[in-house]
């Protein structure tokens, strides 16, 4: 810890975060002269703060809040330690964290407990995944009464339509790439190949895959936190929004896995493009949970504006080779990178648990020795397939009543999870469109 601000003598201040249920920073503000008694003691807030509402509101039935005399958990440090935060205008630090109880055992409404109990499950089967994350959002100009792409620095011009995989759509937002990229570095965060996407002023940032999948959860998590402070610094909006513009493209959030065993051989290559069996039982658990766990893929109202058919977000429960309309595709090139790429998430996710979620349920079908159905070629919107739940409460309902997922979260997750849901379907409905825009734009 000294070593660190050694290298950063200008930091005055800290901010220690961790994610709660929606994905959202919560935490305090720290003179940095307390930082080495945060690391041995860790700090205190109340475990409902884990269990709010998209408004940061107590969720009204929950029996963190008054039943229990709204107690405190203890957050500790992860493996993270400091690192800075450049979209600052002030040098400074931040200390993500997690929950515990008092007597030093996790709290299970901790959303990067979930996925650590989810790792813990591979491990004692002598199993490690390693995952990757692409994360597609949009640059947004926001300053008037309609969303619009904002003008390019260079020309001071705003694209008129899509332009994918331009190079020139990347150079005029060109300041804008280069200061994330070197903030991703200083961050430690891996950030490789950034494209321009189908929508106007959308774009897409792939996360390089690792074994530390902790870690690549944290990195997507706190990437939409750069990216969103990055773009404030140049003068517009980043938005992860699902679907921030009805005539646009949706914003998904791509999740490649692989597993390995102890000594690192993938044990989803078979040396050949068909893949093991182990890869195909790992496919037939994503594929037969998957509208079980839709809440985790498209958790908010928004969410299902992008869940449209022919839209480049999958509807359908399937799976094929090399096929980028089904829902778990298995990409092409050397059998030594065979993996899974999970097509359906999008961008507003909270990657903590979605990807316990995705993991999860690959792991049930490992567990279960399960079949995938056959894999479809074509175009999958025109096929007859099972359809994932199309409306938010559905998705709710599916989630509450699965099994598979009492199988991979703790009861109090789900719990609070539903609890925090249903407050929010409640509220939502008070909403204009105009609203839920305000309020989805930047806080997913």
């Amino acid at each position: 810890m000294r070593d660190w601000f050694r290298h950063h003598p200008d930091v005055k201040t800290i901010r220690i975060a961790a994610a709660d249920l929606n994905g959202q920073a919560r935490g305090k503000r720290v003179p940095v002269r307390f930082a080495e008694k945060i690391v041995k003691e860790g700090t205190r807030f109340p475990y409902s703060v884990l269990n709010l509402d998209i408004w940061g509101e107590d969720i009204e039935d929950s029996p963190l809040v008054f039943e229990t005399g709204d107690a405190d958990g203890v957050l500790k440090p992860t493996e993270r330690g400091f690192m800075p935060m450049p979209w600052l205008e002030a040098p400074t630090a931040l200390l993500p964290i997690w929950m515990f109880h008092e007597d030093g055992k996790p709290f299970a409404g901790d959303p990067r407990h979930a996925l650590a109990r989810v790792l813990e499950r591979y491990a004692a089967r002598g199993m490690h995944p390693v995952c990757a994350t692409e994360l597609e959002f949009y640059l947004i100009d926001d300053s008037g009464r309609e969303l619009r792409v904002p003008p390019s620095p260079r020309s001071g011009k705003r694209r008129p339509g899509a332009d994918t995989l331009a190079l020139r759509a990347l150079d005029a937002f060109d300041r804008f790439f280069t200061d994330l990229y070197d903030a991703c570095e200083a961050m430690d965060i891996d950030a490789d190949t950034a494209i321009s996407e189908s929508g106007i002023g959308q774009f897409e940032i792939n996360l390089l895959h690792s074994p530390d999948v902790l870690k690549i959860a944290d990195d997507t998590w706190l990437f939409k936190m750069l990216v969103k402070g990055v773009a404030r610094r140049h003068g517009f909006a980043a938005s992860f929004m699902a679907k921030p513009y009805a005539e646009q493209p949706g914003s998904g959030m791509h999740m490649h896995f692989s597993v390995i065993d102890t000594e690192g051989r993938n044990l989803f290559d078979d040396g050949g493009a068909k893949g093991s069996p182990l890869l195909h039982q790992a496919i037939a658990g994503c594929l037969a949970f998957m509208p079980d766990m839709m809440l985790l893929l498209a958790p908010h109202a928004n969410s299902y504006e992008r869940m449209q058919p022919g839209a480049h977000a999958p509807t359908g429960v399937s799976w094929a080779y090399e096929n980028r309309t089904a829902a778990i595709r298995v990409p092409s090139g050397s059998h030594k990178a065979r993996r899974i790429e999970h097509r359906v998430a999008g961008g507003d996710i909270n990657p903590y648990l979605m990807m316990a979620g995705v993991l999860g349920t690959a792991l049930i079908g490992i567990e279960d020795e399960m079949t995938p159905p056959p894999p479809i070629t074509g175009n999958a919107y025109d096929l007859d397939l099972p359809q994932l739940p199309t409306t938010w409460a559905g998705a709710l309902d599916s989630f509450e009543q699965s099994a598979a997922m009492k199988r991979i979260f703790a009861p109090q997750l789900i719990d609070n999870l539903v609890r925090t849901k249903r407050q929010e379907i409640h509220y939502m409905a008070e909403l204009s469109e105009a609203e839920v825009l305000d309020l989805y734009l930047e806080t997913v």
